[in-house]
């Protein structure tokens, strides 16, 4: 992922749940792919059951907590080792905030990997809140693991698909992708639109004004073929395809990943305000992809394709 990064483990939250030991078989594949140790991580915010209208659990119910923990940890290591025997495993049951724990984690994470769907409630952290604030707050890229539908393994053929735009955290996406696509063994499809309008109402009315369709289309296109050619260069056994469409950019993408084994975004695109940190692209994706996806983050060096 980065060059800095090189030594660093693939970080995993655990909960209990079904995707979350996908999530941890995925990133053990990523781990053997990559050479580097795979860290399983579980997290109860205890002061969240410190105080239930003025009554304090007793000791046995936080013990209890720190073994559902340990016993769902040692499930995900299991599922890790039989799917890669060799691979360097560890874990941790830590008593924090979910989010922050996973947060803190990413500073020295090579990657952090999260399942799309969790236990919810109290003893559950991969929800969608979890996913969205380690996008927005990571220091390192996150993965969140969907299969085709709810619950389902992720899918292992396809394409990688990668999403862009221009903007610094999509050049941050075509470095991981092309690099996935290289270690995979697979084609990548490059996807750019070129209208970011929010609503069809706003799309209709900006294309009357519009005349030159072509022109524009031409236009981006070279963008598009600017955007990849060092890494063409850099990656040549990397087949590309280039897809380019009038089309709103969550839509386009889901289309294209549909039968893809990994989606590659940035955390933040073009539009949007400057201060934001997740952009509502990669946002709506964490929620929808139909197969794993990766967010990079623009302030991550991922070493340079000229």
């Amino acid at each position: 992922m980065t060059n800095n990064r090189l030594g660093q483990p693939i970080v995993v939250g655990i909960d209990g749940s079904l995707p979350a030991l996908h999530a941890a078989v995925w990133a053990a594949d990523e781990g053997a792919r990559r050479h580097v140790p795979v860290r399983l991580v579980h997290a109860i915010k205890v002061s969240a059951f410190a105080y239930t209208a003025g009554y304090t659990p007793p000791e046995s119910f936080f013990a209890e907590l720190d073994l559902d923990g340990r016993r769902y940890l040692a499930a995900a290591e299991a599922a890790v080792r039989r799917a890669h025997p060799d691979l360097e495993v560890t874990a941790d049951l830590q008593h924090a905030n979910p989010p922050w724990a996973l947060i803190e984690q990413s500073a020295t994470a090579r990657l952090v990997v999260l399942g799309s769907r969790g236990l919810g409630g109290n003893s559950g952290m991969l929800v969608g809140s979890t996913a969205v604030a380690l996008v927005a707050h990571g220091h390192c890229p996150v993965a969140v693991i969907r299969g085709r539908q709810p619950e389902e393994a992720p899918p292992t053929d396809g394409p990688v698909v990668v999403g862009v735009d221009g903007s610094p955290a999509s050049e941050a996406a075509v470095a991981l992708a092309f690099e996935e696509a290289s270690l995979r063994r697979v084609d990548l499809v490059a996807a750019h639109t070129w209208t970011d309008y929010s609503s069809d109402i706003a799309y209709a009315r900006a294309s009357l004004l519009i005349v030159d369709w072509s022109w524009m289309e031409n236009e981006q296109a070279e963008m598009l073929a600017e955007r990849l050619a060092g890494w063409q260069e850099k990656y040549p056994d990397v087949t590309v395809r280039r897809v380019l469409a009038r089309d709103r950019p969550v839509r386009h993408l889901l289309e294209q990943s549909s039968g893809a084994q990994l989606l590659v975004v940035g955390s933040r695109g073009r539009g949007g305000f400057t201060g934001m940190l997740l952009g509502s692209t990669s946002q709506a994706l964490i929620h929808h992809a139909p197969c794993p996806l990766l967010v990079a983050r623009p302030n991550i060096a991922h070493g340079s394709a000229r």
